[in-house]
Parts: C-alpha cells; sequence; structure tokens
C-alpha cells in the first residue's frame, strides 16, 4: 500500500488547484455539459447546496481514496465503490496504486473541522478533477456517500468520450440531520420477514439517510427471537402468524447478522418485546406468564387488547430478566423497546407497577428503555423514552418529566394506514394517509410537542395485512421516503411541490432494488430510458 506521505503528496496536488503539480502525461479534456447541483434528485434534501455549474467525470479512470487509519473509513470507501459498481458497471479501485492512471479522484476525508463537529455532518466539494468528501466521523462519510449515489446520473453521456462517463455536477453540499433519531419499525410478529427481507429493507433505508430500524420482535399471534434459557418461546410462540400460516423466528446467530449488517451501513436496530399486553404468543409457550384469568392458546387473529402478563408474580420478572439480558448481550445499540401499548386488560395500578419494574430490569442491562406513549403515565426516569403514536395527554405526560419523545404518530406517520380506500394493503382505523399527506405535517410543532423534547421521527410499518416483501414495500414506498426528509432537513427545505419532483425521480432506483412501490398517482414517475443490464441487489 503507498505510504502516507506519498499518497499526502498526491491529495495535495487536488488542493493546489492542480496547476503547480503537471502530471508527466497529458490529462484529458473532456467537454461536459453544464449541470445545477441544485437541480438533482437528492432525498432528503441537504441544508446547503451551491452549484458550480460544471461537471466531474465519473468513468474508468477514477478512484477512490480515504483517510486509511481513520476507523472506517477504507470500508466506507469500499462500499462507495461497490454501489458505483451497481449502478454503472465501472470497477473504481479503492486505495489503489497505480495513482498515474487514475485522472479522476474521489477522496473520502477525515476531517476535524469544527464546522463537521456532529456524528452524521459532511461536506462535499465537487470540482471538475475531484470529489472531495469531509466529515469527522465514518457515519458522517457514510452519510455523505448517499448523496454521491443520489447525484450520479442515471444515463451515461456516450458523446464526450469513446467510452461510457457520468457527468456529476459540481459544487458544493452542506449537510447535518435536523434529528439524531431518523427510523423505521418493522413488525415481524404479525407476519414473519426473513433475515434477507429484512437486509433489503435495511438497504432500502440506509440510502435515504435513516439511522434506525426497530423491529417489533413479539406480539399475540408471534415470538420472533431465540431465547436460549426458554426455548419454548419460538418452539410454540413462533409457530405461527396472522392468518394461520408457520411463522418463524430469527435465532440469535441470524438477530445478530441483522445487527452487524444494519451497523455496516451506520443503523442500529431497537429490538422491542412488547408487554405486559400483546403477550399472547409468549404466555401460550409458558402459561406460569398469563395474566388475564383465561385459558391461552396459539392465536392467529387481528384483535389487540386481550392479552396481559401477570404482573405481581416475581416469576415474572425473572422471564423478563433473562430476555432482555440475552437479546441486550447481541444488541450493542444504546435502546430497548418495551412496548407497553393497548394492555387493556391489564388494571392501571398493575400496569404502572410493571412499567416500572421493567424500566429498571432494562437499566440494569446498560439501555435506555423505549416505551409507547402509555408508559409515560408511569412513574419512570427522565432517561426513559416515550415513543408518541395516539395520545397527546401521554405525550405531554412525557415532557412533564423530561422524557424525550419518538415521533411516531398514527394519523400521519404509521406506514400500515391505507394510502386510500382502493388500497391493496393496509388498515385506516388511525386515517387514510396519501403520499402528500405523509409528507406535509411538521413533526417540530405536531400537538403542542416542544421541540427539545424530540429525539426523532419513527414511521412503523404494521404487517396485520402484509405477509411478503412486496406487500412491505408496497406500503413502505414512497410513503418512507418522505418521513426521511422529515427526520433530516431543514423545515424550510421542506417543500411538497418542489419534494414530489425530486421523488418522481426516485423510480429508477426503485426499479433497479425491485422494490414494488406504490405507483401514487398524486407523482409523476420519471422512469428511466436507458436499459442497464440485470442488477439482483444495488
Amino acid at each position: 500500500m503507498k505510504s502516507n506521505l506519498i499518497k499526502a503528496l498526491f491529495i495535495s496536488c487536488i488542493f493546489v488547484a492542480l496547476f503547480s503539480c503537471e502530471p508527466e502525461k497529458k490529462k484529458r479534456v473532456l467537454n461536459l455539459p453544464q449541470t445545477d447541483l441544485a437541480m438533482e434528485p437528492m432525498i432528503p434534501m441537504p441544508m446547503k447546496v451551491i452549484p458550480t455549474n460544471s461537471g466531474f467525470a465519473l468513468d474508468k479512470f477514477t478512484a477512490i481514496y480515504t483517510s486509511e487509519n481513520a476507523d472506517g473509513f477504507p470500508e466506507v470507501g469500499r462500499f462507495l465503490s461497490e454501489k458505483i459498481h451497481a449502478k454503472t458497471s465501472l470497477d473504481i479501485p479503492v486505495n489503489t496504486e497505480d495513482t498515474p492512471e487514475r485522472e479522476g479522484v474521489i477522496y473520502i476525508n477525515q476531517s476535524d473541522s469544527l464546522e463537521l463537529n456532529a456524528p452524521e455532518a459532511y461536506q462535499l466539494y465537487i470540482t471538475k478533477d475531484s470529489i472531495i468528501l469531509n466529515a469527522n466521523t465514518s457515519t458522517g462519510a457514510f452519510r455523505g456517500v448517499q448523496t454521491i449515489r443520489q447525484i450520479i446520473p442515471e444515463i451515461p453521456n456516450d458523446t464526450v468520450a469513446p467510452y461510457q462517463v457520468w457527468n456529476i455536477p459540481t459544487g458544493k453540499i452542506i449537510d447535518n440531520p435536523v434529528f439524531e433519531y431518523r427510523g423505521s419499525m418493522l413488525d415481524v410478529a404479525r407476519h414473519f420477514f426473513s433475515v434477507e427481507d429484512v437486509k433489503k429493507y435495511i438497504d432500502l433505508l440506509a440510502y435515504y439517510k435513516y439511522n434506525v430500524l426497530h423491529l417489533h420482535l413479539s406480539d399475540d399471534q408471534g415470538w420472533r427471537i431465540e431465547i436460549k434459557s426458554w426455548p419454548k418461546l419460538t418452539e410454540v410462540g413462533g409457530s405461527t402468524e396472522v392468518g394461520g400460516k408457520s411463522g418463524g423466528f430469527y435465532t440469535q446467530e441470524e438477530y445478530s447478522d441483522i445487527v452487524n449488517y444494519a451497523a455496516q451501513r451506520h443503523m442500529t436496530i431497537v429490538p422491542e418485546i412488547d408487554m405486559p399486553g400483546h403477550t399472547n404468543a409468549a404466555s401460550v409457550s409458558y402459561p406460569f406468564l398469563n395474566g388475564n384469568g383465561k385459558e391461552v392458546k396459539l392465536y392467529t387473529g387481528m384483535r389487540v387488547g386481550f392479552s396481559t402478563f401477570d404482573t405481581r408474580k416475581d416469576t415474572t420478572y425473572a422471564f423478563i430478566d433473562d430476555v432482555v439480558r440475552e437479546i441486550s448481550a447481541i444488541s450493542p445499540g444504546p435502546y430497548f423497546h418495551i412496548g407497553g401499548d393497548e394492555s387493556h386488560v391489564t388494571k392501571k395500578k398493575d400496569y404502572v407497577y410493571f412499567v416500572e419494574k421493567v424500566e429498571k430490569i432494562v437499566q440494569k442491562y446498560g439501555k435506555r428503555m423505549i416505551g409507547w406513549d402509555e408508559v409515560a403515565t408511569a412513574n419512570i426516569d427522565s432517561t426513559s423514552i416515550s415513543q408518541f403514536w395516539s395520545s397527546k395527554e401521554n405525550a405531554d405526560l412525557a415532557v412533564e418529566k423530561g422524557m424525550k419523545i419518538i415521533m411516531s404518530p398514527a394519523k400521519k406517520a404509521y406506514l400500515d394506514m391505507q394510502y386510500d380506500s382502493l388500497s391493496k394493503h393496509g388498515l385506516h382505523w388511525a386515517a387514510y394517509i396519501p403520499t402528500d399527506t405523509a409528507y406535509e405535517w411538521s413533526p417540530e410543532t405536531y400537538e403542542g410537542v416542544p421541540l427539545e423534547n424530540i429525539l426523532g421521527i419513527e414511521a412503523p410499518l404494521w404487517s396485520e395485512t402484509i405477509s411478503n416483501i412486496d406487500e412491505l414495500e408496497y406500503l413502505a414506498f414512497p410513503r418512507a421516503i418522505g418521513y426521511a426528509e422529515l427526520s433530516w432537513s431543514t423545515p424550510e427545505n421542506r417543500d411538497w411541490e418542489k419534494y414530489k419532483v425530486r421523488l418522481a425521480q426516485q423510480a429508477p432506483f426503485l426499479d433497479r432494488m425491485n422494490v414494488k412501490y406504490y405507483p401514487s398517482p398524486l407523482i409523476d414517475w420519471k422512469k428511466s430510458e436507458y436499459t442497464y443490464k440485470e442488477i439482483k441487489k444495488d
């Protein structure tokens, strides 16, 4: 590998206007068309975009270099190379030694600039000869890479050279997210989704700069994560799903595979074990847990609110301690979600007692508790997080306690709500949520929750009415793309009329990824006219 000194000299040639580092051979000259970086279909919209109206030639002479000794930066460079190949078939070397052959450079640089003093901040400087991506962290660099992916044209320019050239617009981008928590939830309990399905969803979310995937791992209809100290949870509780099919579950090794896959894309997995309600699958596996006084049987319907743990048994908390311990050990993220919603048959005093006990168990294993907004009715710590889905009163209680809130209002952010009365999948108990309604609301001002209490946004996708990846994608997209912008972009950069133009231009990416999205009639979808070779995975 080339020494850092040689590489530093090489990179310095880029910064010193290229005039003082005259190359030995004549540089290629390409008359690229004028561009406008501000008109590129970037989602989420960056904080600031300054076009310079020329072009960087991405072609077979391009190379990627990274800060080699900076944690995670070479991996980000290799990720970008793989994605460029998937889109263009170009083989772009990373940290290569053959610099004389490389005339266009993408440099992913760890910078200690105070302007980048935020975990996900990045800056892009794009000139005719180089793309410089600066970030303090590999996470910031990874977010910047998604922007690079989005501004690579769909169609190469075949007129400026006897080989294919992708003309990337030049300019400067300064970017940093509004909210630190930008998530989606996938319910794998009502219907089970395979490891590969979850990985595909992670890839799609990462492209739009999400940083959290919340997995709803247990409910009345199924228990989906192996607990080695309580094997019947998956043997019995994981054996079915809504509609009566065979269900399924993740071994701890498979779950770890998902966690690691997400981490490589700088996303955190938040595990949820829903309790004390939504617990029939657990209670049918171990009947001593049941607290509703009725015989427990496997359940494959869609009704909610009928189940509860026995909140006054010490053995219930011994069980929960084991579950939280095992899942926490393979979940490196800071959060553990305890559910807590719709516990309709749990007496109020028992519910409060339960939440307070379980919060201590979660904290015992070094995690920060998240619960649906009902948990704020208990006397819990200000470090715990309330997920606002339904009740403004509960949100107000969380604010009074000094808690952070994740904004997931069902009327605006639930991905399982139907687009309209003709939607093939989904429900509408909260609302119909067409593509514009999903985008045109302000998380910063919704129901008067103070901005300082908002941790971020999460778009939940409940799976009562969907059973495969195609149906999942129909409900999630394009609305999940809009939630990405609401959670990343500044309010002044959110505008439906401008957004829907950029959204229309996501069609080629979604098609390449074989996403069966809902073709909203509100959007003038721009299908690519260029035919690529078949690519199975972007």
